[in-house]
């Protein structure tokens, strides 16, 4: 009361000088639009391996379940490490490792152009996984701090980047390596080499503003949830991540696959049909960050999930136009909910951007990877189109939803 009498009584003191605090910063388009442009380029890469599968398969003579294998070596090593590389820079920021990371993804690139076995081609995929685990919790920590508290729209920006690049992936790989072989794989360097340079301007940035930006965006935090809250929200969460993934692997490692068998496509042909999928997926993604900002997460992952229920049922028992529709109609809202899940994960556990980027692209990374191991065995002893029917039901899943807390209870930024 004290206060409020004395700025009264005192005409100087009613036109106080601004607040000492820094009025918070816009969103850096610039410095989103890099991050992004890095994972596009990053993803890219990444999409080469599963589009040069049908190549692979029948030059090393390989069944589905050692495709499987493939991607399952890749994502894991990515999924496992991610996680632990957020929690550290967490406590530790290292910019550097962005552009460090993606040193390794160059050396793996080069790996697989000239791998002689399968052995070889394991081991080539698990170091594009070392470059993908360093790559994914620090350029999404960019992002956030770049965000100006818009994090949904950041991170569909900085995602829709990603499956942009996994949209190219498989247009170039038809284009440069299928006509030319395994070794054409080694071109992809080159796009390396460009991530490199990207991500070494970013980390400039990040070391003069990182930390600042950081601190301003502090105010925009949601309140967090309580211990048994994290724990319903992690389940709840790791379902959904279950249902999602599982289901968008059957897309990114067997529909050219399915397309073939089923339709009699050649592999340049079903490619053509993957992209389409791909493009969906990154239209959608860009999509759920903005709508997630204004709606609430929840309301987001409610329609990706159960509004692609009736498309899924429906697309094993349609024709070929038909299945370029659904695909289309599938990833455009089925991919909606990845950055809505993200955001609403580091809303659940603020400050630990790192920590639960890492676990998110990890746990995608895991999911992927142990979903097409298993989806490649499923089809060796079933077959492939038996596979996609019995995905299909995996977008009722979402019913899950229901039980997620609420974590938007912080004041709007």
């Amino acid at each position: 009361m004290t206060t409020d009498t004395a700025t009264l009584a005192s005409p100087q003191a009613a036109t106080p000088p601004a607040p000492a605090a820094a009025p918070q910063h816009g969103f850096l388009l610039p410095i989103v639009g890099a991050a992004a442009f890095a994972h596009l380029l990053n993803d890219l890469i990444q999409a080469v391996l599963p589009s040069i599968y049908p190549m692979l398969k029948l030059k090393y003579a390989l069944s589905f379940g050692q495709i499987g294998w493939i991607a399952l070596v890749y994502q894991v090593t990515a999924s496992l490490l991610q996680p632990w590389v957020g929690m550290y820079t967490d406590k530790h920021p290292k910019p550097y490792l962005l552009p460090l990371g993606m040193c390794a993804t160059f050396i793996g690139v080069g790996l697989l152009a000239f791998s002689t076995s399968y052995e070889m081609l394991l081991f080539a995929a698990a170091v594009v996984g070392i470059g993908s685990a360093t790559f994914h919790p620090e350029a999404s920590r960019v992002a956030r701090m770049a965000s100006g508290g818009r994090f949904g729209t950041a991170q569909s920006c900085f995602q829709v980047g990603g499956n942009t690049g996994s949209a190219i992936g498989p247009l170039l790989t038809a284009a440069i390596v299928i006509p030319y072989g395994q070794t054409a794989v080694a071109w992809f360097m080159l796009v390396a080499a460009l991530a490199i340079f990207v991500l070494s301007r970013v980390t400039g940035w990040t070391l003069k503003h990182g930390h600042a930006k950081a601190k301003s965006l502090a105010s925009n935090a949601a309140r967090g949830l309580s211990k048994p809250e994290v724990i319903r929200a992690v389940v709840v969460v790791s379902v959904l991540m279950f249902a999602k993934f599982v289901y968008i692997a059957s897309f990114t490692n067997y529909f050219t696959f399915y397309l073939i068998q089923r339709f009699g496509l050649t592999v340049q042909q079903s490619q053509i049909y993957l992209f389409i999928f791909l493009a969906a997926v990154a239209a959608g993604t860009f999509a759920g960050g903005p709508v997630g900002d204004r709606i609430g997460r929840k309301a987001v992952i409610w329609v990706s999930f159960l509004g692609v229920a009736p498309f899924a049922l429906a697309l094993p028992y349609v024709g070929l136009a038909w299945t370029a529709i659904l695909a289309i109609a599938i990833g455009l809202v089925m991919s909606s909910a990845f950055a809505a899940l993200v955001v609403y994960a580091q809303e659940a556990v603020p400050g630990r951007v790192g920590m639960v980027s890492g676990l998110m692209f990890g746990l995608m990374f895991g999911i992927s990877g142990i979903g097409a191991a298993g989806l490649g065995h499923l089809a060796d002893v079933h077959g492939i189109v038996w596979v996609y029917g019995l995905t299909s039901f995996l977008p009722l899943l979402g019913v899950a939803t229901a039980f997620l807390p609420e974590t938007r209870k912080a004041k709007a930024a």
